[in-house]
């Protein structure tokens, strides 16, 4: 949860980047971490909920019409991240990974794990994925994930 990963970046000191003492850095990730909640988070859980999980509950295959919907819905989020939060930086913040930037990519990786890839015809996002696995490390990134993208093999 994100107050889980506020106490502990606040509690263990951790370095800088992650969660900025410069207040309008620090705003910057907390103004993501806010908006996300009901953008990414929402869309793309409600893709992976709607694909994933609706089908293998019910054991009913997905009208197209409302995958089609969801995916809309989605997209739309993800041209506001690349437009507002993306922008032409590295980073959501800046030239540095933040807090910002690994909760996006977690909660983009659930419509991946769908089978929806998002980054295929978006470079900037693809090229800030790639920097944000970079930063955390492809092992330990591809540890971390290893779960939910191993969820449509239910």
């Amino acid at each position: 949860s994100i107050a889980i990963l506020l106490y502990l970046a606040r509690k263990f000191k951790t370095p800088d980047h992650w969660y900025p003492s410069d207040l309008q850095k620090r705003a910057r990730v907390d103004e993501y971490l806010s908006w996300q909640h009901v953008n990414i988070r929402g869309k793309g859980s409600k893709l992976f909920l709607t694909k994933v999980l609706l089908p293998l509950l019910t054991g009913q295959p997905l009208p197209p019409e409302k995958l089609e919907s969801v995916t809309e819905e989605l997209n739309v989020v993800l041209k506001q991240f690349e437009e507002k939060f993306l922008q032409d930086k590295p980073f959501i913040v800046g030239s540095e990974i933040s807090l910002a930037d690994l909760v996006a990519l977690v909660e983009l990786m659930q419509p991946v794990s769908a089978g929806y890839d998002l980054f295929e015809e978006r470079p900037k996002l693809a090229e800030w994925r790639r920097r944000v696995e970079e930063a955390v490390g492809k092992q330990l990134f591809l540890e971390a994930h290893e779960g939910i993208m191993n969820a449509r093999n239910l």
